[in-house]
């Protein structure tokens, strides 16, 4: 496939847009966003859901919505026909004020990939396209912060695709050294310059990659993980931290033996899901056991973050895919459950702050905020397949002096890297 390499002037003007929607100036190039004390608000203060809006969905008072892309149809005027089985999204500021949301599409046969919705700074839809074709159950993935996205394939030998959400017709690049095997989700954690993975099978494990060259994701070393049990108490259960161990997978391609079968120690969790990274913590979910994960990445150290088995608050079931809020909240994605997001907020609540009306046999997918904190992305996957907006006060009334969402800022190491012009063809 082809692959549309970034500038260094690309990199720099996207950083330079970034830094001024947060509000930092030059600063955003060695900032790393907000830091974990940070409240700035969240689901705790939203209204109990109201009755289904002329949408289908039941939101919180104060909250609207609107309908941005449906299966199988032309986007607005844009002459784009939105793909099939919408699945994992994320966004991206842009260098003129608005923003992209991409989406993969959970379709086989080399029927998946992912196609973008672009609005400007009034949140007008003003182009639509496509930048990854020919792959197939294109389930979850991850933004990272050099502005590419990373789609998983969620087959037996599916692999990972870095793709340039701003270029119209491009073709993301396959990145095995990822790992082959059934993807589902990816979260860099960029202070420790680590991708996680997490792997959709009853016997998955939880990868970790470290690049040799960060970011360029062509080579590097795999490994998986083990949960430690340093008092003899057994498999890990809520209220327990336990140590983590990493171990090197040997051949990450799986040419002779899968991936997960490689490293005998490794734990095996539940149905791997949902991952994303904020303010050393990265987040994952499980949907056979109905588990939220917790890993503090600087002390590597794992605890159970949301077991439904156990909790007294316990709305959320189906878990699926995750969005970790600058505010402290997780938006958990169910599948199908209740067709909700809920949010697991920073004070222990589980609230349910949107539900699909009208569909069945779907699941809710892709939620991802805006820049600025104002508007929810997300998608219910078929019957039919639509792709929505919403608009309210996610982050609350702080939210507007601080920015932005924390993804969009750079580390000082990630603009060397730029300057150095490292994201050009075989990196």
């Amino acid at each position: 496939m082809s692959w549309t390499p970034i500038s260094r002037r690309r990199f720099l003007a996207r950083s330079a847009a970034n830094a001024v929607a947060l509000g930092l100036g030059g600063s955003a190039l060695t900032a790393l966003a907000f830091p974990a004390s940070t409240r700035a608000g969240g689901a705790d203060d939203f209204g109990p859901l109201q009755a289904p809006d002329a949408n289908g969905l039941r939101l919180p008072p104060g909250f609207q919505s609107r309908i941005v892309a449906r299966s199988n149809q032309v986007v607005g005027a844009t002459g784009f026909v939105w793909h099939r089985d919408p699945d994992g999204g994320a966004t991206f500021a842009t260098d003129d004020g608005g923003w992209i949301y991409v989406s993969n599409s959970e379709t086989d046969g080399g029927g998946g990939g992912v196609g973008v919705l672009r609005f400007d700074g009034s949140a007008n839809l003003v182009d639509a396209y496509r930048i990854l074709s020919g792959t197939s159950l294109n389930c979850a993935g991850g933004r990272t912060p050099w502005q590419t996205w990373l789609s998983c394939e969620e087959t037996s030998a599916g692999r990972v695709f870095e793709c340039d959400p701003f270029a119209p017709s491009s073709q993301g690049r396959p990145r095995p050294a990822l790992g082959v095997f059934q993807h589902e989700a990816a979260a860099v954690d960029p202070v420790r310059q680590k991708i996680y993975l997490t792997e959709d099978r009853p016997d998955s494990l939880l990868y970790r990659f470290t690049p040799n060259a960060y970011p360029s994701l062509a080579s590097g070393i795999l490994e998986v993980a083990q949960i430690l049990d340093p008092s003899d108490q057994g498999p890990i259960t809520p209220g327990q931290i336990r140590p983590l161990a990493w171990h090197v997978v040997p051949d990450p391609l799986a040419t002779q033996t899968q991936t997960r079968l490689q490293v005998a120690s490794a734990t095996r969790f539940d149905g791997g899901e949902g991952i994303d990274y904020h303010a050393d913590q990265l987040f994952f979910t499980t949907k056979g056991d109905d588990r939220v994960w917790r890993i503090d990445t600087a002390t590597d150290r794992i605890e159970i973050r949301y077991d439904r088995a156990t909790a007294v608050m316990n709305a959320l079931s189906n878990v699926d895919n995750l969005l970790a809020t600058p505010g402290g909240d997780l938006y958990v994605a169910e599948d199908p459950g209740d067709l909700q997001i809920v949010a697991l907020t920073a004070t222990g609540q589980v609230k349910p702050i949107v539900q699909v009306t009208g569909h069945s046999g779907t699941e809710i997918t892709g939620p991802a905020l805006s820049p600025n904190g104002r508007r929810l992305y997300f998608s219910s996957q078929r019957n039919p397949g639509t792709t929505y907006e919403v608009e309210g006060p996610f982050l609350g009334p702080a939210a507007a002096t601080l920015g932005g969402l924390p993804g969009l800022v750079l580390t000082s190491a990630l603009a060397l890297v730029a300057v150095r012009g490292l994201r050009s063809e075989g990196s």
